[in-house]
Formats: C-alpha cells, sequence, structure tokens
C-alpha cells in the first residue's frame, strides 16, 4: 500500500478498487490550465481521466462518470486535445518509506547548498545539454543532494512541492561515466528520505521508454503507482 497522500492526489476520490476495464471522470476546479486534462493508468486499480469544469464542458462529460476507453480517446480527438507521452509515475510503499526514514545515506553523498554552485556549475557544464534539461536537477530546487567521488560530483537529484500538494517531485542526473555504479539510487534515496523526513512524499515521474531512469527508480526502492499523460501544451 502507498500513502494515503498518493492516493488522495492521484485517485482523487475514486476508489482504488473500482473498476478498472473503464475510465472514471473527475472534474476538479483547482487543475491550472496546464494540468486541465490528465489521464492516470494505476498499476493497481483504475483509470481516472482529471478535468477543469472548462474541459468537461468542451469534452460533455460530467464529475463521475464512468466512460469506455475508446469513448475517452474519441472525445479527445474531437475536441482537438493530445496528450503527452506517457510517464511511469514512481512512489515508495508506505513500509519501505518508513524503513528509508531511518538510513543513513550511503557515504560520499549529502544535501547540496549554495556553497556547492561552483562544484555544481562544473557537473552541470560536463553533463551532457540533453541530459541536463531532461533530468530539471537545479541548485535552487526545495531540496537538493549529491554524490561525490574523490571530491567530484557525481550525480545530484533535487526535488520541489509538485503541483501545489505535499508530493515533492524528483529529478536525477548522473554523469555518463558514472553510470550504473548505484550513485543515482544512493542519491535519490538519500534526497527522498530527507523529503519524508520534512512531511513530504517522494515522487519519481520518466518516460515510460527511459529503461536507464526506470532502472534508477526501481533500484532506490520505488514502486511503480501507474502511467500517466497530461495535455501537450500548445504550440
Amino acid at each position: 500500500m502507498f500513502s494515503p497522500v498518493v492516493y488522495d492526489f492521484w485517485m482523487r476520490g475514486v476508489d482504488v478498487s473500482a473498476r478498472r476495464d473503464g475510465v472514471h471522470v473527475v472534474v476538479d476546479a483547482t487543475l491550472t490550465e496546464s494540468r486541465s486534462v490528465s489521464l492516470l493508468t494505476a498499476a493497481e486499480g483504475p483509470r481516472v481521466l482529471a478535468l477543469s469544469p472548462s474541459r468537461a464542458t468542451e469534452l460533455g462529460v460530467a464529475h463521475g462518470d464512468e466512460l469506455d476507453l475508446d469513448q475517452v480517446t474519441s472525445a479527445l480527438r474531437e475536441a482537438g486535445i493530445t496528450l503527452n507521452d506517457p510517464d511511469d509515475v514512481f512512489h515508495f510503499m508506505a513500509a519501505d518509506a518508513r524503513t528509508l526514514v531511518a538510513e543513513p545515506a550511503r557515504p560520499g553523498v549529502r544535501a547540496l547548498t549554495i556553497d556547492d554552485r561552483a562544484e555544481f556549475g562544473r557537473f552541470a557544464a560536463t553533463a551532457p545539454e540533453d541530459d541536463v534539461d531532461e533530468a530539471f536537477v537545479e541548485l535552487d530546487h526545495w531540496l537538493v543532494f549529491g554524490c561525490f567521488v574523490d571530491d567530484t560530483l557525481v550525480t545530484a537529484a533535487s526535488m520541489y512541492p509538485w503541483d501545489n500538494s505535499t508530493l515533492a517531485d524528483t529529478g536525477v542526473l548522473t554523469l555518463p561515466d558514472y553510470r550504473a555504479r548505484g550513485y543515482a539510487a544512493a542519491t535519490v534515496r538519500a534526497l527522498s528520505a530527507e523529503a519524508l523526513r520534512r512531511g513530504y512524499e517522494p515522487q519519481y515521474r520518466c518516460q515510460v521508454d527511459n529503461l536507464g531512469s526506470v532502472a534508477v527508480a526501481r533500484s532506490a526502492g520505488l514502486t511503480r503507482f501507474g502511467t500517466w499523460k497530461v495535455i501537450l501544451p500548445d504550440d
């Protein structure tokens, strides 16, 4: 079982044991334009279509409706709404989170502060530009950890509170020459432990075909909660 915080955010009031072969519509007035349409497919639960009120009107659906997936696909197409390619969404199971909080960080892994700006700058300059953009790891984020090998920063991971919730979304980046050695997983675990101590639920998202990132999530002890598609922004 995951934390109630995770279920409350993603399921939005839909019972996790609800019918799984359909799509449950949730209309949420707090959704921003960039989140005005999204589709969650829980790994062990139903599909949830979250809509802003204006999008629900546009699609001709109402809160509490249960639709077939084909109906949803057709309605989105007719409205000219395209969803992004799916992300895998990972969280810690509640029991795993309790264990993690008491776990010491791996040697060489610690929190980063503004005093590390020079080393972080060297790290970011060394990493491939596309990887830096995709990982979205920033020294000024809410919480930042790094892994050092021989006084060189080789992995950095950061979090920020996500979507006005107590979920903390994670980005992680490791220099190419240091990958597949457990540094990213150890950094994510230390970062996540601190987030849990502060009352936040760690969240890890990556594209479903990013096998390296999926492997980091699993190595860090995270469990796949489901897949998530969100509306593609207009050009």
